[in-house]
């Protein structure tokens, strides 16, 4: 297949709702869309969600980035050998650049699939379980009667995993825990996510102790890399420990000293696309440690559909997954269909790797209003 061009965009469409946590607020998608365009017509869309307090990355970089490689991206893609190989040869750039190169690989395996009338996950050779998948609700960091009225709107559809951000103030997250603490909220699993809250592990262990005792793991207490004192965190709470801005190789996986004490949160965005999040989950099920296939706040069915064939295509069953808020969050999708949780979190994803389609099966909608990504800053 001969890989034409490529085009990049952004699609910053409102929220239906406002979704905060300690490291940020966010009203809208902040994201990159990358359109892959063969020869014969078809063309490949991809999703990278550029976060700069996870990976360093901005829309205006990731832009930039696509830009400055896309002759040599374009000039590999046209197969999955030669996608791989440009991966490889770039890893050090990836490294510095995941949410770009995320929008690039998954562009360009959506259009290798619609190209040969297959899957992705054919395309990858990779067979997935094709079971249905349960999500997490998410309960960010929201005034308390909104907090309250989520919690139960949650409950009334069905969920029983829930992810709670923690906001800083013991007060209010005490308040925030309580809910889960009645007859109601029996047989419910949650855990925390701090977004590297404190500086030491001494703080958290002093703040963890105020808190009912009702979470089995905590995401990122502590300052990205600081796994000593995340590893004394757990021991001292019994809890387990969750890597996401601590975790964006694979070879990080081996700082964990006690794997047993930690769960990976494979973010496809954060890894470098599909491929890469596939290596990790693969290295974690070698060294015993457990894996959350996450998301990133406000993204599309793209990325979400991404994410499904991390899930469905890991060796071990995943701890929890994240995701698939499709118009739940978003007021328009960027695509015609919305992957997306019904009740109790469940996705019927079956069908999803039989599309008529092929590549992730998703048709972009029309309607859909893409815009110019950013200019560069002045001085950057």
């Amino acid at each position: 297949m001969l890989v034409r061009d490529l085009e990049v965009f952004t699609y910053p469409v409102p929220f239906k709702r406002v979704f905060r946590h300690a490291s940020a607020s966010r009203r809208r998608a902040e994201n990159l869309i990358v359109a892959l365009h063969a020869a014969g017509g078809d063309i490949g869309f991809g999703e990278g969600c550029p976060r700069e307090y996870v990976t360093g990355e901005t829309a205006q970089s990731c832009a930039a980035f696509v830009r400055e490689h896309s002759a040599s991206f374009c000039a590999a893609a046209g197969t999955v050998e030669g996608l791989r190989g440009w991966i490889e040869a770039n890893r050090g750039s990836i490294d510095d650049n995941p949410a770009a190169v995320c929008a690039m690989e998954i562009a360009a395996l959506d259009l290798l699939g619609k190209v040969h009338g297959c899957s992705v996950e054919d395309v990858l050779g990779v067979t997935p379980d094709r079971s249905d998948i349960a999500y997490s609700a998410v309960l960010g960091d929201m005034p308390m009667p909104v907090y309250r009225w989520q919690f139960r709107n949650y409950r009334g559809r069905g969920f029983s995993d829930f992810k709670v951000k923690l906001s800083g103030s013991a007060r209010r997250d005490r308040a925030k825990l309580a809910v889960f603490a009645n007859g109601a909220a029996t047989g419910l699993r949650v855990r925390l996510d701090a977004n590297n809250l404190w500086e030491s592990a001494g703080e958290c262990i002093d703040y963890m102790h105020a808190l009912p005792d009702i979470a089995f793991a905590i995401e990122e207490p502590l300052r990205a890399g600081d796994t000593v004192g995340c590893e004394d965190v757990a021991r001292e709470r019994g809890v387990q420990i969750i890597a996401d801005e601590s975790l964006r190789r694979t070879d990080e996986l081996a700082t964990f000293a006690d794997p047993a004490r930690w769960i990976a949160n494979v973010r496809v965005s954060k890894m470098g696309g599909i491929i890469r999040s596939l290596e990790v989950v693969a290295e974690a099920a070698r060294l015993g440690i457990g894996v959350i296939v996450g998301c990133q706040v406000g993204e599309t069915s793209v990325l979400s559909r991404a994410a499904l064939a991390v899930i469905a295509s890991a060796p071990a069953p995943v701890v929890a997954a994240e995701g698939a808020f499709g118009t739940h969050l978003l007021s328009r999708d960027l695509t015609t269909r919305t992957i997306m949780w019904g009740h109790g979190g469940v996705l019927e994803c079956g069908q999803l790797f039989d599309s008529d389609v092929g590549g992730l099966g998703l048709v972009l909608d029309p309607a859909a209003r893409l815009e110019p990504p950013p200019e560069p800053r002045a001085g950057s």
